[in-house]
């Protein structure tokens, strides 16, 4: 019985090549991969400049960093030919006290840009292993890149009205990382819209941030106001955050895709038992010292434990 390496075996040509990037990924634990052939973002350009000029991007003034390399990947890394584009799933099968704050889902576990750069990183070893000399760089929602433009460019899922990557067959809760390489692959294609006539990620969300489908006002989300945002939350916003303290899941939760989501079986996503076992009290009460030693190297530690407790005085 030949080894299924020695059946893709990636020096022969393009197809075998990318084949051979594609069962990596999935050896490697990724839920999917797809690929595009790099170069400007044409059809983002616009929306993204308009956007911008609508200040819909609040106090994110990363986002208008960068604009051109945002649309550009050849200007991040020189001579680059291929977007690869991994989804990881962190959808989880256990969930938070229903008489607690809420925390996002992808928030469970331990912080997810190391786990995922480090998976990208081995991919691009395995590929310089087995093809040669390939230059790229691995990027996990770090440096300005349109990942969710470039997965829907290479085939993974559309993005919905709630401006989410969906995917029919796992939904929406999973992570987005890119490995941006100066190799020729062979390139995936769009998929089609699958939202139909539904609207309910628009009637459900809680401060009406999606303010038209497909358009979401970054300035009036819940993820903006509990993560993003250092200064004060709007006396407007009283009332209307719904209990979130670090983040929000609505859009993807109202979501009927999401019906389709299956649990993740990565370890370091695995959520820390105090975060599922904690009640409004138990937050209301945590000290720095617990905060510190319970959630090390939890993305809650963004907020650090002084954005929490303003959150939680602003929702009580």
């Amino acid at each position: 019985m030949k080894n299924k390496l020695n059946i893709i075996h990636p020096t022969s040509n393009i197809q075998h090549r990318t084949a051979f990037i594609k069962f990596e990924a999935k050896r490697l634990g990724f839920m999917s991969c797809g690929i595009s052939k790099a170069g400007f973002l044409e059809e983002d350009a616009p929306r993204l400049e308009k956007w911008l000029n609508q200040n819909q991007h609040g106090n994110m003034e990363y986002m208008a960093d960068h604009f051109d390399k945002r649309l550009d990947p050849t200007l991040l890394v020189p001579d680059s030919k291929s977007v690869i584009s991994l989804l990881l799933n962190y959808y989880p099968s256990d969930f938070q006290n229903e008489e607690s704050y809420k925390i996002s889902k992808y928030a469970y576990g331990k912080d997810y840009h190391n786990a995922i750069r480090k998976k990208v990183i081995k991919l691009l070893k395995s590929i310089k292993r087995e093809i040669g000399d390939v230059s790229g760089r691995a990027f996990v929602d770090f440096a300005p890149v349109m990942e969710k433009s470039w997965a829907a460019k290479s085939g993974l899922g559309w993005i919905g009205k709630n401006s989410n990557l969906l995917t029919k067959q796992v939904g929406s809760f999973y992570f987005i990382a890119e490995l941006i390489i100066d190799l020729k692959l062979d390139y995936d294609h769009p998929v089609t819209d699958h939202c139909g006539s539904c609207t309910a990620c628009i009637d459900a969300c809680p401060t009406q941030a999606i303010v038209a489908p497909y358009q979401v006002d970054g300035s009036k989300c819940i993820s903006y106001f509990t993560i993003e945002l250092k200064e004060n939350i709007p006396q407007e916003m009283k009332g209307k955050l719904d209990d979130w303290m670090f983040g929000c899941d609505v859009c993807q939760d109202v979501c009927p895709w999401n019906k389709f989501s299956k649990p993740h079986n990565e370890p370091l996503f695995t959520p820390y038992p105090e975060l599922l076992s904690y009640t409004k009290k138990d937050w209301e009460e945590i000290t720095e010292e617990t905060f510190t030693k319970v959630f090390t190297n939890s993305p809650l530690k963004r907020t650090q434990l002084e954005g929490l407790k303003r959150n939680i005085k602003f929702l009580k």
